[in-house]
């Protein structure tokens, strides 16, 4: 199995789309809310304890979420060195101002990505496109036709892989492929560009051939059905969020942007 394909196993493998969807907005507004990284590391923690019995494959795991460890930390060193200085300045040059304000924004943020990040990865990640139009159309009931589109066009995300390494052969096949890495890229981005435009256009013009868009109620292969499981797990999205903001509160960190 692929490593970009959804994992199918895990008790996640199980929820509804739409759940896991809302469970991750649940966390995240919490978290956007207030900058401090009280809630943040709470929310952490309580999640990476969740993570431990999602079943899903530790390789899998590293792969998907390795941008998330990798953004954070590099999200909050730029905001230890260039964030709102105030309290004790201990390095100043130039733009670089590093203060024990700075150093709490940034570890905040850090953390913040990390807590949003990572619960919309393991979600996510268990989600096949396929369920969640079925989701969104029969749950939400967002218009078919809208979610028909959107679920087309997640299909063709995993062909940019192979069409981008067909341009790399051809390219190379043809001698210009040698040199000038960038100027290299930026052709064959936009050579995958005109591309994508082209099969997006055959695929509308194929859909609505087939009746994709037509203005009369439409039938689903497969049902998609709100159970008990998919509200626990908004119930424990709704568990994590408000003992993080709990937890904050109580220390006197909770900090509402704007405030």
């Amino acid at each position: 199995m692929s490593i970009l394909a959804p994992v199918r196993q895990g008790p996640l493998a199980r929820v509804n789309p739409v759940a896991k969807l809302g469970a991750a907005l649940i966390v995240s507004a919490v978290l956007l809310i207030s900058i401090d990284w009280v809630s943040a590391a709470v929310a952490l923690v309580l999640e990476i304890a969740l993570l431990t019995v999602a079943g899903i494959p530790l390789r899998t795991l590293v792969v998907r979420t390795a941008p998330v460890w990798i953004a954070a930390p590099l999200a909050g060193l730029t905001t230890v060195l260039y964030g709102q200085a105030s309290g004790a300045v201990y390095v100043q040059w130039w733009a670089v101002e590093i203060s024990d304000g700075s150093i709490a924004l940034g570890l905040a943020t850090m953390l913040r990505i990390l807590a949003i990040g990572l619960p919309a990865v393991l979600l996510f990640i268990t989600i096949d496109p396929t369920d969640l139009a079925d989701g969104l159309a029969q749950v939400l009931r967002l218009p078919a036709r809208f979610v028909l589109g959107g679920l087309a066009g997640l299909r063709l995300v995993g062909l940019f892989v192979d069409d981008w390494r067909a341009l790399t052969l051809a390219r190379r096949a043809r001698g210009i492929a040698e040199t000038g890495a960038i100027r290299r890229m930026l052709g064959q981005a936009f050579a995958l560009f005109v591309l994508s435009i082209r099969r997006g256009t055959k695929l509308a013009t194929a859909m609505e051939a087939r009746g994709f868009g037509a203005p009369v109620r439409r039938t689903w292969a497969r049902p998609s059905v709100f159970r008990g499981r998919d509200w626990v797990t908004l119930a424990v999205a709704v568990l994590v969020a408000s003992t993080a903001a709990a937890v904050a509160i109580a220390v006197g960190s909770w900090n509402v942007l704007g405030s």
